[in-house]
């Protein structure tokens, strides 16, 4: 049986998608083409692929074994080709990176306008968010994470500042009413602003000082989904609703303009900063090697 690559692509594009529209705007093609090119696939193979409705559209059981044994021989496929950028003069082609919505914010800014700029045939294309996906599975050739979610076989390169903290802060307006909290614990009688991950998990507050940790849940009147809504909770503290827990530097602005006041500032948790990571294959794909080549040259420049 000849099926062709193409129609292969597109189901693969729409299944991870979960839509022809998105899967067509990320690929920048046509709806009506990835859908004639999912009909064509199915009738070759004589079995439903997806289950479409007017909202969502969803692999059926044969598409889940399709698409799980499909995208990696794809991922192969793509690795073969890319070996022609070898011989280009520049590397060209899709970097598509998986990334947790504080390193779009705080990491990136710094490196993607240069990268793009250093690199015009290559094309970035940023997901972001909360949850801790496989790169592999979404079609992503990298991702950025902290070193206590990388996966052991995969390698990890240093990328962003290497030291942050966690701060807690509050409007000045909201302190004065309330009283400014000297020990962690105290957070538990003030109006705190939570985030929750998709998950459903609730991370709690976490300070340390003088080999001293202290970890607490407070409660408050705002709870929001870490990543997509944090504005909201930043907004809701300069307005004098309550307490936030945020990194350092998404807040630094606020506490610089005075905005925000910072709150507990001597328990502030240090951690280390972020890694690109990236399957350890013997083929790596152009434009990532000339990403992982400019990050390298950025973290030697002093």
């Amino acid at each position: 049986m000849k099926i062709d690559l193409g129609d292969l692509n597109a189901f693969v594009a729409v299944a991870r998608a979960g839509g022809f529209r998105d899967a067509a705007r990320a690929g920048n093609v046509s709806a009506s083409g990835l859908s004639e090119a999912v009909r064509r696939l199915e009738a070759q193979l004589g079995v439903r692929l997806l289950n479409r409705t007017t909202r969502s559209v969803k692999a059926t059981e044969a598409g889940e074994r399709l698409l799980e044994r499909l995208a990696p021989a794809l991922s192969d496929v793509e690795a073969a080709l890319d070996v022609v950028n070898g011989f280009r003069d520049r590397p060209a082609g899709t970097l598509r990176l998986n990334v947790p919505v504080s390193a779009a914010r705080l990491v990136l800014p710094d490196i993607v306008p240069a990268f793009l700029a250093a690199y015009p045939d290559i094309r970035l294309e940023v997901i972001a968010e909360d949850s801790f996906v496989d790169v592999l599975a979404a079609g992503c050739d990298a991702g950025i994470r902290y070193d206590e979610r990388l996966e052991q076989d995969m390698v990890a390169l240093p990328i962003g500042p290497r030291m942050q903290r966690f701060a807690t802060a509050a409007a000045p307006a909201y302190l004065d009413a309330r009283g400014r909290p000297v020990h962690p614990r105290e957070l538990m009688r003030h109006a705190c602003l939570r985030g929750r991950f998709s998950s459903g998990a609730i991370v709690p507050w976490e300070f340390e000082r003088d080999g001293e940790i202290v970890r607490v849940e407070p409660s408050g009147p705002l709870l929001v989904r870490a990543g997509t809504a944090v504005e909201l909770a930043v907004a809701a503290a300069i307005a004098g609703t309550g307490i936030i827990y945020l990194f350092e530097d998404w807040l630094r602005p606020y506490l610089d303009s005075g905005a925000l006041e910072p709150v507990l500032e001597p328990w502030w948790q240090p951690f280390s900063g972020p890694f690109l990571y990236y399957p350890g294959r013997r083929f790596v794909p152009a434009p990532l090697r000339a990403f992982i080549d400019f990050v390298k040259a950025i973290a030697s420049d002093p």
